[in-house]
């Protein structure tokens, strides 16, 4: 039995039969009609993609990938026509193994050509599906999902159109491609039809352990690694050619009007200010497991976002706007990065119905008027309104990215008050000079009725793990205080916190002799 991980979640695993259950490949209660000729089944597979250096740096997975490939091809099968597949390993030495094993062009046959050496799919930069993929997606409202050989799923980050994404060895992802439907019983159901009109299953087209292990063995080689490698850290190379018309300036220029690497303003404002824990409005109030990729994707930059719109006014066309972790050296693109999720759920944000709704918008207090995160977040920063956020358990899971922990204390968030904390987001916050609190078992943003029109205080000492006092001023008047926990877990994060953050600790102790960098 293979199993993959997903829908949402990297450590969700699923049994690759599991898939057609109900609830689980699709968002739908009824059962789905069959595809007719020509168009594509609703589960639809329109990104296969073997990439992420945590797969392919495995030469046993790459290789793998290469046999399924050439067992297919030598059977006829080929992938369905909606899939955009891609190989993008995470270092050119793959390439170079797999055409001494003769299988990069087994991979191509199938769709599988060497698109970068980079982060691309797992990182929102699959790039634009075809037009008439993406408009028959769009008319006949289909549920569409990815597949790919990477290590993040979280929603909204692979692609727009893919409502799901499921993380899957490189072998798998080459019959994905294949099935083209994650509906799919792929340990069951005909792949296709062979030559002779015999139907072809997964298990005709597997790969042999001592196949994988023998073709290593012959064809992955030190040489490989050091014809890519040894060049990169050769400074003597690296420098060759270099007059002094080309020496590398120890200060760099910085290009006013760059929207990939801007004079960063962690030394300025309200970063240079010390929180004043007092009449804070929530920002947002949030459930469980919330993620770094809420806090602050990473995928590509859409026209209609706050931060496409910017990359407009600065001149560039939409095909350069690339992704928000690429822009992420320039604060003014990065910050409109903060909870721009379309996933997002705000629980401040409601319908005539009550129910949450789902997308980057926030509720500016105490107006109550309902607008889009990035025009919430300037609104306050323009008032210089401190802010704070209330969320559930699992705070900040995902990859540690620094810019979930920047995004926010940029547009003045002081406090975030949470169930739990995952463990290095929450060190990001410190090093940020946002101060992490935890409620106290049993207390939770449900159990305090908070709806977002309250104003909050937090009073006491700072001191690593300390107890202090969550004020909620209500709107009707009334006021409650409880108990609360200080995650300033050890005294070098308090004194940290109380530098206003890493950055300002650095400089400080740079400027008065104290930085011990041995």
């Amino acid at each position: 039995m293979r199993n993959i991980a997903g829908p949402s979640r990297p450590h969700a695993r699923v049994a690759t039969t599991d898939l057609v259950a109900e609830g689980i490949a699709h968002g739908k209660g009824d059962k789905l009609p069959e595809p007719k000729d020509g168009l594509m089944p609703d589960g639809a597979v329109i990104i296969a993609a073997i990439t992420s250096c945590t797969n392919t740096s495995n030469p046993r997975n790459m290789v793998a990938a290469g046999i399924v490939a050439r067992n297919a091809a030598e059977k006829g099968l080929v992938r369905k026509p909606w899939v955009k597949s891609s190989l993008a390993p995470g270092s050119k030495a793959v390439k170079l193994y797999l055409e001494e094993a003769n299988l990069l062009p087994e991979l191509q046959k199938l769709g599988f050509d060497v698109v970068a050496f980079a982060c691309t799919t797992c990182n929102g930069m699959s790039g634009a599906l075809d037009p008439d993929i993406q408009q028959e997606i769009i008319d006949r409202d289909l549920f569409s999902t990815a597949v790919l050989s990477g290590n993040r799923n979280f929603d909204g980050r692979i692609h727009p159109y893919a409502k799901q994404a499921f993380l899957a060895s490189p072998p798998l992802v080459v019959a994905y491609a294949i099935a083209g439907n994650i509906r799919f019983d792929i340990e069951k159901d005909s792949l296709g039809k062979d030559q002779n009109g015999n139907d072809v299953y997964l298990k005709d087209i597997w790969f042999d352990d001592a196949e994988v292990d023998a073709i290593v063995a012959k064809s992955v080689k030190p040489e490989q690694y050091n014809q890519v490698y040894i060049p990169m850290f050769d400074e003597g190379q690296a420098q060759a050619g270099r007059n002094d018309a080309t020496a590398i300036d120890p200060q760099y220029n910085w290009r006013k009007l760059s929207t990939y690497i801007r004079r960063p303003p962690y030394w300025e404002g309200k970063m240079a200010a010390m929180n004043k824990l007092k009449g804070m409005r929530p920002l947002a109030v949030l459930g469980d497991n919330i993620t770094t990729d809420h806090l602050s994707p990473s995928n590509a930059i859409m026209g209609d976002s706050a931060a496409g719109e910017y990359l407009d006014t600065m001149g560039l066309p939409a095909e350069d706007y690339n992704s928000y972790a690429t822009h992420r050296g320039d604060h003014l693109t990065a910050q409109r990065a903060t909870f721009a999720n379309p996933k997002l759920l705000n629980e401040m944000v409601r319908d005539e119905k009550g129910d949450v709704i789902q997308g980057s918008y926030a509720r500016v207090e105490p107006q109550g008027k309902v607008m889009r995160m990035w025009e919430a977040i300037e609104t306050y920063m323009n008032r210089e309104q401190p802010l704070i956020i209330i969320a559930g358990d699992g705070y900040g899971q995902g990859s540690s990215r620094d810019w979930a922990a920047k995004g926010v204390r940029l547009a003045g968030v002081e406090v975030v008050v949470a169930e739990d904390f995952e463990r290095i987001h929450r060190q990001n916050l410190v090093g940020m000079g946002a101060l992490p609190i935890q409620f106290k078992a049993g207390v939770n943003r449900n159990t305090l009725n908070i709806d977002g029109t309250e104003v909050f205080d937090i009073e006491g000492e700072v001191s690593a793990g300390g107890e202090m006092t969550l004020v909620i001023h209500r709107k009707d008047g009334s006021v409650d205080k409880m108990s609360v926990i200080c995650r300033l877990d050890t005294a070098d994060e308090v004194k940290m916190y109380h530098a206003g953050g890493m950055l300002q600790r650095f400089a400080k102790e740079f400027i008065d002799g104290t930085l011990d960098i041995a």
